[in-house]
């Protein structure tokens, strides 16, 4: 008996590992302590919470141009649109990647499926419950406008969310991603919030648009260049993993600079424009970092910055437009 538990205590303890057999139920849980208020509000994403707010500023500021009257309550039930369609999709995100074991060997903060702190269905749960709030503000919008086809493009939306990174082939795990958010938080998010207010879409709603679409581009790719090695491991072919660390880089640097070559052509219009540039205070540093880092987790600020710079961007148009 002795020496069978001296041959235990020789032996050498194994570092727990994550399955990827896609099941978290499987997985040894990473931490005991209880999930608290702040664990979920850390995996609603707040950073990226300022792309879906840029785009409803500077869609609602070109809205202005067509008609100088202030459409407050619809431009406030658009916001409520885009942030429940991003926590939403950022909750179905953490529940999709968490059962597909993806998220296992992350660098970023720790997500709730993954860690196996909460059970997957009620992160799926959650991510259902703010798609359905979102749905149910769209369909205010749709009610007071009386523009009954934006139910297609709500419907759109809130499936394109979902099939990110649900269902048996989703595109964001085959390069797609980035044409996701380009389409839904850039094009769409901008020009939506413009029509539901005037039905008119200036050039400058077109163009805010596409500027609010690169900047959503360059955290995506700040994100997936920081998990470039944990996504390969796990099969996710992002933008990132196809065309590598690089290319990755060049193309994040050309989304977040491109925007501004807009403000030069807009201040020739609007001259309060200019105030955009501010925006590069955050947008530079974060250029700096994604060709600098040395540690992964320091794309986490980056990906931060990017964030904060494209809600500087949209407040400074919208206060051009307004102006």
């Amino acid at each position: 008996m002795a020496s069978s538990k001296r041959s235990r205590a020789a032996t050498p303890s194994r570092p727990k590992t994550y399955s990827r057999s896609g099941n978290p139920a499987k997985r040894p849980v990473a931490e005991a302590r209880p999930v608290t208020v702040g664990d979920w509000i850390g995996a609603a994403r707040p950073r990226t919470l300022p792309l879906a707010i840029a785009p409803v500023l500077i869609g609602t500021g070109a809205a202005r141009l067509s008609d100088p009257a202030f459409h407050w309550v619809i431009a406030l039930a658009c916001l409520a649109v885009a942030v429940l369609l991003q926590i939403g999709v950022n909750f179905a995100n953490d529940y999709s990647d968490g059962v597909r074991g993806t998220d296992a060997h992350r660098v970023g903060p720790a997500r709730l499926t993954a860690s196996g702190r909460v059970p997957a269905r009620a992160v799926l749960v959650v991510a259902l419950v703010f798609f359905g709030l979102a749905a149910i503000a769209g369909l205010a919008i749709v009610i007071r406008t009386q523009q009954w086809w934006m139910i297609a493009v709500g419907a759109v939306c809130i499936v394109a969310a979902w099939f990110y990174t649900g269902g048996k082939r989703p595109y964001g795990y085959n390069a797609l991603g980035e044409v996701f958010v380009f389409v839904f938080f850039g094009l769409v998010a901008t020009l939506g919030t413009t029509w539901v207010q005037v039905q008119d879409l200036p050039q400058e709603a077109w163009l805010g648009a596409v500027c609010a679409g690169l900047f959503a581009c360059a955290v995506l790719l700040a994100n997936n260049l920081r998990d470039i090695d944990q996504d390969r491991v796990g099969g996710k072919r992002t933008l990132t993993v196809v065309i590598g660390r690089r290319a990755t880089q060049i193309l994040y640097t050309a989304f977040a600079i491109l925007p501004f070559a807009a403000v030069v052509y807009l201040a020739l219009f609007y001259p309060i424009a200019w105030l955009a540039l501010l925006a590069l205070l955050a947008i530079l540093p974060a250029v700096v970092i994604v060709w600098m880092y040395r540690e992964p987790k320091e794309l986490v600020v980056a990906l931060a910055l990017t964030s904060l710079g494209a809600l500087a961007y949209a407040g400074g148009l919208f206060w051009a437009f307004i102006g």
